[in-house]
């Protein structure tokens, strides 16, 4: 009997209960649960699970791995950041606002590591979120097919929050500027981005040589941005240069 009511509850979508229906049945009796308490235990648990998998499907396809947490951030290292403009982005807010955000600076100064915490906090509170560095993304698009690259183009497009790392750490050709200026174009006033570069924006022309689309795809992508520059010494050298002296001290 159980089974088949296990069953029914399957068919009609639900996931949490039918797991553990037995113990649902069990706390029910047990508390005397009236009708409506039954019913409103079993859409808690359904919304629960639901919100569950929805989490996890959305942190299997951001691409998230392990980072650092904000907490651990030494906002006193860089000789220049705008702490308020970082800040203000963990709210959110500028998602609603559909503007990019666009970190600025050498390698090494944590520019990666705000962006991953910035994805990670759209990701709890909902959004769907992709998280490539420009030469993934990139080298990703330039070997599809053609139907294969209009799909990917679909997903860059559709997706929540794209955040797009290290442009400017590699060189280029005109194609692959074509192709990432398909990428903002496509976005550009609809879906906000995260863009981490190692090079001001005069020096794009030297990651993109010879290609056409440069000033129009720097046009769009901070037409509606925050652009924040930071700048210093790189933390990893700092922490290289801490573990060397530790090591000596222990001689």
């Amino acid at each position: 009997m159980r089974n088949d009511v296990a069953c029914q509850l399957k068919r009609i979508g639900l996931s949490a209960v039918p797991s553990a229906l037995d113990d649902f049945i069990a706390r029910a009796s047990k508390a005397r649960w009236s009708p409506p308490q039954i019913l409103e235990a079993l859409a808690s648990a359904e919304m629960a699970e639901r919100y569950k998998r929805s989490l996890e499907r959305r942190l299997r396809l951001s691409g998230i791995r392990t980072f650092k947490p904000m907490t651990e951030f030494d906002w006193n290292w860089p000789t220049k950041i705008e702490r308020d403009i970082i800040e203000c982005a963990m709210t959110l807010d500028f998602l609603g606002e559909v503007h990019n955000l666009v970190l600025v600076g050498r390698n090494g100064l944590g520019k990666t590591m705000i962006a991953q915490n910035i994805r990670h906090t759209a990701v709890l509170a909902g959004h769907s979120v992709l998280f490539r560095s420009a030469a993934a993304l990139l080298e990703e698009l330039h070997r599809q097919s053609p139907e294969g690259r209009r799909r990917k183009l679909r997903t860059y497009t559709n997706v929540g929050l794209l955040c797009i790392d290290e442009v400017g750490y590699l060189s280029f050709d005109e194609k692959a500027a074509d192709l990432l200026y398909e990428v903002v174009n496509r976005r550009y006033e609809r879906k906000p981005m995260i863009v981490t570069t190692n090079r001001p924006f005069k020096d794009w022309n030297e990651v993109f040589p010879n290609a056409t689309y440069i000033v129009t795809l720097l046009d769009r992508l901070l037409h509606h941005a925050d652009v924040t520059v930071v700048e210093g010494s790189s933390y990893r050298i700092r922490e290289s240069e801490r573990k060397t002296a530790a090591r000596r001290g222990r001689k």
